[in-house]
Protein backbone atom coordinates (compact mmCIF):
# COMPACT_ATOMS: atom_id res chain seq x y z
CA UNK A 1 0.00 0.00 0.00
CA UNK A 2 1.44 3.35 -1.01
CA UNK A 3 1.48 5.92 1.76
CA UNK A 4 0.26 9.37 0.65
CA UNK A 5 1.78 12.45 2.29
CA UNK A 6 -0.33 15.57 2.80
CA UNK A 7 0.54 18.47 0.51
CA UNK A 8 3.20 20.86 1.80
CA UNK A 9 1.08 23.93 1.11
CA UNK A 10 -2.55 24.60 1.65
CA UNK A 11 -4.60 24.66 -1.56
CA UNK A 12 -5.82 28.12 -2.54
CA UNK A 13 -9.54 28.28 -3.13
CA UNK A 14 -10.87 30.48 -5.92
CA UNK A 15 -13.26 32.36 -3.66
CA UNK A 16 -10.38 33.61 -1.55
CA UNK A 17 -8.78 35.35 -4.52
CA UNK A 18 -11.74 37.52 -5.36
CA UNK A 19 -11.66 41.15 -4.35
CA UNK A 20 -14.46 43.62 -3.90
CA UNK A 21 -14.81 46.08 -6.76
CA UNK A 22 -14.01 49.65 -5.81
CA UNK A 23 -13.72 52.96 -7.57
CA UNK A 24 -10.17 53.83 -8.48
CA UNK A 25 -7.92 54.70 -11.35
CA UNK A 26 -8.61 51.45 -13.23
CA UNK A 27 -12.35 51.01 -12.72
CA UNK A 28 -15.45 53.06 -12.10
CA UNK A 29 -18.52 51.60 -10.44
CA UNK A 30 -21.62 53.79 -10.61
CA UNK A 31 -23.23 54.11 -7.20
CA UNK A 32 -26.85 54.29 -8.36
CA UNK A 33 -28.48 50.89 -8.80
CA UNK A 34 -32.17 51.66 -9.35
CA UNK A 35 -34.42 54.53 -10.47
CA UNK A 36 -38.15 54.43 -9.68
CA UNK A 37 -40.51 56.85 -11.43
CA UNK A 38 -43.92 57.32 -9.80
CA UNK A 39 -46.63 59.34 -11.54
CA UNK A 40 -50.40 59.71 -11.84
CA UNK A 41 -52.18 59.02 -15.09
CA UNK A 42 -54.89 61.62 -14.46
CA UNK A 43 -53.32 64.51 -12.56
CA UNK A 44 -52.21 67.51 -14.63
CA UNK A 45 -49.03 67.92 -12.57
CA UNK A 46 -47.84 64.59 -14.01
CA UNK A 47 -48.38 65.53 -17.66
CA UNK A 48 -44.75 66.53 -18.31
CA UNK A 49 -43.51 63.49 -16.43
CA UNK A 50 -45.65 61.29 -18.69
CA UNK A 51 -44.19 63.09 -21.72
CA UNK A 52 -40.66 62.48 -20.43
CA UNK A 53 -41.37 58.80 -19.81
CA UNK A 54 -42.90 58.33 -23.27
CA UNK A 55 -40.11 60.09 -25.16
CA UNK A 56 -36.89 59.63 -23.13
CA UNK A 57 -37.21 56.51 -20.98
CA UNK A 58 -35.89 54.08 -23.59
CA UNK A 59 -32.86 56.29 -24.26
CA UNK A 60 -32.22 56.56 -20.50
CA UNK A 61 -32.28 52.77 -20.12
CA UNK A 62 -29.95 52.27 -23.11
CA UNK A 63 -27.35 54.78 -21.96
CA UNK A 64 -27.36 53.43 -18.37
CA UNK A 65 -27.51 49.61 -18.58
CA UNK A 66 -26.23 49.29 -14.99
CA UNK A 67 -29.37 51.01 -13.62
CA UNK A 68 -32.66 49.22 -13.12
CA UNK A 69 -35.46 51.55 -14.27
CA UNK A 70 -38.93 51.01 -12.79
CA UNK A 71 -42.07 52.96 -13.71
CA UNK A 72 -44.99 52.83 -11.28
CA UNK A 73 -48.38 54.41 -11.73
CA UNK A 74 -49.62 55.84 -8.43
CA UNK A 75 -53.02 57.50 -8.69
CA UNK A 76 -53.67 60.74 -6.81
CA UNK A 77 -49.97 61.31 -6.05
CA UNK A 78 -47.48 63.90 -7.20
CA UNK A 79 -44.80 62.65 -9.64
CA UNK A 80 -41.45 61.72 -8.08
CA UNK A 81 -38.26 59.97 -9.05
CA UNK A 82 -36.46 57.93 -6.41
CA UNK A 83 -32.84 56.80 -6.71
CA UNK A 84 -31.54 53.78 -4.78
CA UNK A 85 -27.80 53.49 -4.17
CA UNK A 86 -25.25 50.78 -3.34
CA UNK A 87 -24.71 52.14 0.18
CA UNK A 88 -28.34 51.43 1.09
CA UNK A 89 -29.56 55.04 0.95
CA UNK A 90 -32.12 56.55 -1.37
CA UNK A 91 -32.87 60.06 -2.63
CA UNK A 92 -36.28 61.36 -3.69
CA UNK A 93 -36.89 64.31 -6.01
CA UNK A 94 -40.34 65.71 -6.70
CA UNK A 95 -41.05 66.28 -10.40
CA UNK A 96 -44.16 68.41 -9.85
CA UNK A 97 -44.58 71.01 -12.61
CA UNK A 98 -41.06 70.54 -14.01
CA UNK A 99 -40.40 70.92 -17.72
CA UNK A 100 -39.04 67.91 -19.62
CA UNK A 101 -35.53 69.37 -19.72
CA UNK A 102 -35.64 70.02 -15.97
CA UNK A 103 -36.75 66.41 -15.41
CA UNK A 104 -33.75 65.27 -17.47
CA UNK A 105 -31.46 67.38 -15.29
CA UNK A 106 -32.90 65.94 -12.07
CA UNK A 107 -32.56 62.37 -13.33
CA UNK A 108 -28.96 63.09 -14.32
CA UNK A 109 -28.39 64.52 -10.83
CA UNK A 110 -29.54 61.21 -9.33
CA UNK A 111 -27.37 59.23 -11.77
CA UNK A 112 -24.27 61.28 -10.90
CA UNK A 113 -24.89 61.30 -7.15
CA UNK A 114 -23.11 58.93 -4.77
CA UNK A 115 -26.01 58.51 -2.36
CA UNK A 116 -23.94 59.80 0.55
CA UNK A 117 -25.53 62.05 3.12
CA UNK A 118 -25.18 65.74 2.30
CA UNK A 119 -22.67 67.44 4.58
CA UNK A 120 -22.74 71.19 5.21
CA UNK A 121 -19.65 73.00 3.96
CA UNK A 122 -19.89 76.17 6.02
CA UNK A 123 -20.07 74.78 9.53
CA UNK A 124 -17.35 72.21 9.56
CA UNK A 125 -15.92 71.30 12.94
CA UNK A 126 -12.19 71.93 13.01
CA UNK A 127 -10.21 69.36 14.91
CA UNK A 128 -6.53 69.69 15.62
CA UNK A 129 -4.12 66.82 15.94
CA UNK A 130 -1.77 68.90 18.10
CA UNK A 131 -2.26 70.83 21.33
CA UNK A 132 -2.82 74.55 21.20
CA UNK A 133 0.13 76.87 21.81
CA UNK A 134 -1.43 78.19 24.99
CA UNK A 135 -2.54 74.86 26.37
CA UNK A 136 -5.93 74.03 27.83
CA UNK A 137 -7.57 76.86 29.78
CA UNK A 138 -8.95 76.17 33.21
CA UNK A 139 -10.08 78.49 35.96
CA UNK A 140 -7.79 76.63 38.35
CA UNK A 141 -4.70 77.58 36.36
CA UNK A 142 -5.17 81.34 36.62
CA UNK A 143 -2.64 82.62 39.19
CA UNK A 144 -4.02 84.25 42.31
CA UNK A 145 -7.32 85.37 40.82
CA UNK A 146 -9.23 82.42 42.15
CA UNK A 147 -7.88 81.11 45.40
CA UNK A 148 -9.52 78.06 46.84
Amino acid sequence: MPFKLPPATKPVLRAQLSSRPANGHTAFIPQVRKLVFEYSEKWPSSSRTRTYLNNHLEELARTNPHVEVVVQQKNHREPIVRGFYLNGRDKVISLKEFEVTQIQQKVQLLLDSSGAKIKPLKRRIIESSTESARGIWSGLHVPELYKI
